[in-house]
């Protein structure tokens, strides 16, 4: 809620006595800081010569003492680290897993530990498309109690199965996403098992797709399958339903819930927002999360697509993508614009232009980033060097100084610190949940009665 004002008498202008002064002027005034106070936060509030004359204060009220007290018990337990992951782009999901290997690395060197994963310094993730399966090959608990998958053998995946995941072809992308290959189906029942569903994984995971039954996305939640089996499914059927492999139907563990899914790049291409609310709206597993403050976020993209500006009106794919991009990208400046003050500590973004790794050596001239001939790990490399982009809703894009594998490599110490900090701390920042028996639909999780057979 916009912050209210109060006006401080100023000796030097009474307003009941000068003939001159317009009422209507005041009134324009406050409600142009209340305006940009919902916009772009207080501090950025031009000041005019009227302002400075009436001397406009925010007030001080209970409320605001009780959010700071709440504030500073926050910052004692800690804060909730959320990992997302964008769907394909312009690198079929390499980009990001590069990222993540990369960060793993990062995390194994810092805290001194050489088997430590993801999974184990994050407490949400989301994917989609690509995203989605990275994240379930780095979250799906093995034999052994660790992820099945390290950083490293899931950028390996992801490359070895390009071609099966992300076929290279002139069809249009529209007809790619409601393709069914069944080598994809066999190739995740062999990587997750047949018994394998969303309560085996290690932490809070969201992987969305497009329901064509109910016209709407539905998110797979662990959160959702622990209280109901209605809302679990097999860790392969969710692969498939989030990775363009349909229209694929499919049932729950226990046959309540019926789906038809496609992939879930249409559904939320960029799940940053969704990981964000489910997390604020989950006081059962995340008590003490009462802000974005109380938050750390990385979001990983995969790569802006380079569009041919002449032919791109007339090129269907083309406007998919662009599409596609766009909805990242304002995604992106959302959520940079509500994190507010503190989106330079506890939010980053890494996102690349495959123009700029063109520039940089990564594809040689003439060759897309799909080709089958490029070398997309040099791709993905140059991608992290370049310098990285902040943007914010209505302000626009600007390029700091530290490029993406800085970024990554500064939030990996954040992470570390987070890790250490719980070890002392008394009171939880996440209460993960492992069973109920009363069923809850989760703040992300869209799911309509017509899905729900009857028993």
């Amino acid at each position: 809620m916009a912050a209210a004002v109060t006006v401080v008498s100023n000796p030097m202008l009474n307003l009941e006595e000068d003939p001159s002064f317009d009422v209507d002027k005041l009134s324009y005034e406050i409600f142009s800081i209340l305006e940009t106070k919902f916009l772009f936060g207080y501090d950025s509030i031009p000041t005019t010569p009227l302002q400075e004359n009436l001397k406009l204060k925010p007030i001080t009220t209970s409320n605001n003492i009780s959010n700071n007290n709440n504030n500073n018990n926050n910052n004692f337990v800690g804060k909730v680290r959320v990992l997302s992951i964008d769907g394909g782009g312009a690198t079929d999901g390499i980009l990001a897993a590069t990222a993540l290997a990369r960060l793993e690395s990062f995390l194994r060197r810092k805290s001194g530990n050489p088997n430590a994963r993801i999974a184990h310094f994050f407490d949400v993730v989301a994917g989609a498309g690509a995203g989605g399966i990275l994240a379930a090959l780095l979250f799906t608990r093995g034999k052994d109690g660790n992820p099945i998958f390290t950083a490293d053998q899931a950028l390996g995946f992801l490359i070895q199965n390009r071609r099966k995941l992300f076929r290279v072809s002139p069809e249009s992308t529209l007809r790619r996403l409601l393709r069914r290959p069944a080598k994809l189906e066999s190739l995740f029942a062999k990587t997750f098992g047949e018994s394998t569903t969303l309560k085996d994984t290690l932490k809070t995971v969201l992987i969305p797709c497009y329901d064509l039954s109910s016209n709407g996305p539905f998110v797979f939640s662990r959160a959702d399958a622990v209280e109901f089996d209605g809302y679990d499914f097999k860790m392969k059927d969710v692969c498939a339903a989030t990775s363009a492999v349909g229209p694929v139907e499919m049932k729950s563990v226990d046959g309540r819930t019926k789906i038809l899914a496609v992939n879930g790049e249409v559904a939320m291409n960029n799940p940053t927002a969704a990981a964000i609310t489910h997390v604020l709206h989950n006081k059962q597993e995340f008590p003490m999360c009462n802000g974005v403050e109380d938050l750390l976020v990385v979001s990983l993209g995969n790569g802006e697509s380079q569009f041919d500006v002449a032919n791109s009106i007339h090129n269907g794919t083309q406007l998919v993508r662009i599409a596609g991009d766009g909805a990242s990208d304002m995604v992106d400046q959302a959520v940079s614009m509500a994190f507010g003050q503190c989106r330079t500590s506890n939010y980053v973004r890494i996102q690349a232009n495959e123009s700029l790794a063109k520039k940089h050596g990564g594809l040689k001239k003439g060759m897309k980033s799909s080709s089958e001939s490029v070398d997309m790990l040099a791709v993905t490399e140059n991608m992290l060097e370049q310098k990285n982009v902040e943007s914010v809703l209505f302000q626009g894009k600007k390029m700091v100084e530290t490029t993406n594998l800085e970024k990554l490599e500064l939030f990996a110490g954040d992470l570390i610190k987070e890790q250490e900090r719980r070890k002392t701390s008394i009171l939880p920042t996440v209460t993960l949940k492992q069973s109920s028996p009363s069923p809850r639909t989760s703040s992300a999780t869209t799911l309509s009665n017509s899905t729900l057979s009857s028993c």
